[in-house]
């Protein structure tokens, strides 16, 4: 895992993994695809993995950056697409990338 400022979370390739620490939450957010996330860290909204749809971080005025997740903002996401949750401030951001899977039949031989 890689550690990162700021993570634009629709240019990562699915599967990839979000470990977002929060001033009082540790999340986990697998990306699958846009802004479809599964996260998990919540003890009542998301303690098990659960699907939603990222919305991106709130800066001090309140001004949303769609699909970013930044240090010092506010994580928001939707449960269920219609349920939003605001998160404490984000202290910390980690990334793993899924590595590439090598087809067989792609392989050379001698």
């Amino acid at each position: 895992m890689t550690s990162a400022e700021v993570v634009d979370c629709t240019s990562l390739a699915s599967g990839s993994v979000i470990d977002v620490e929060t001033k009082s939450r540790h999340y986990r957010i697998e990306c699958l695809g846009g802004n479809a996330i599964s996260i998990s860290g919540h003890p009542e909204y998301c303690p098990e993995p659960v699907s939603a749809r990222l919305h991106g971080s709130v800066d001090k005025q309140g001004a949303l950056e769609f699909g970013v997740i930044g240090r010092g903002k506010r994580l928001r996401f939707l449960l269920d697409e219609r349920q939003p949750v605001t998160t404490t401030r984000v202290v910390r951001l980690r990334v793993d990338r899924p590595k590439p899977v090598l087809n067989p039949s792609s392989t050379i031989t001698n």
